[in-house]
């Protein structure tokens, strides 16, 4: 027999919260009479959150949540979502002058991006600057990175953060091709250059 999930408007999965209530009181080993005597809820009202017949208010969710010892956020995970995967095979890249650049996060995300992007010796990304943090971790190949009057080389494994804001440049080193994974974190609001 299956039972079907509610679904909100937009034809979502609803969370199970009563799954997660369940969870979380039968492994700390409260039985429900306890749990009601912690919450000072009646223990048919939770059974019925328990089996998602009741739909608990957010104050009573977070009696849940203290009488438990866990975030409220934890009863309104899915755990059914799936992650999302993007082969290799399946990216995009798109030609840059002396490389290519593909943004790894399909979807993409107006707070973060994650590009790996692939360079020939001697290209440099030039002096520039956006807003947000950058983060750099080298796949493969050397690269000097600069910025205001901060040189340093870098290479396969190592990892360097900088502020958007204060000019920097990227230039692979050295007699073979680069590669580098950049994630870019904006500041919330700011849009990705």
């Amino acid at each position: 027999m299956v039972i079907e999930q509610p679904t909100d408007e937009a034809g979502r999965r609803a969370p199970a919260v009563g799954r997660q209530v369940r969870r979380w009181r039968t492994d700390r080993g409260l039985t429900l009479a306890r749990l009601a005597q912690a919450t000072g809820l009646n223990i048919g009202y939770l059974s019925q959150i328990e089996n998602d017949k009741a739909s608990p208010s957010l104050t009573c969710l977070s009696s849940l949540a203290t009488a438990l010892d866990v975030p409220i956020a934890w009863f309104l995970v899915d755990e059914t979502a799936k992650p999302e995967v993007v082969r290799a095979a399946d990216r995009r890249w798109r030609e840059v002058p002396d490389g290519r650049a593909s943004r790894v996060d399909a979807r993409g995300s107006s707070d973060i991006s994650i590009v790996e992007a692939q360079s020939q010796p001697g290209v440099s990304s030039g002096m520039h600057t956006h807003s947000g943090d950058e983060h750099h971790l080298v796949l493969s190949g050397r690269f000097r990175m600069t910025q205001g009057d901060h040189v340093v080389e870098l290479g396969p494994g190592d990892y360097l953060r900088w502020d958007g804001l204060i000019p920097h440049d990227a230039e692979t080193i050295g007699n073979e091709p680069g590669s580098l994974l950049i994630i870019r974190l904006t500041r919330h609001g700011e849009p990705h250059d």
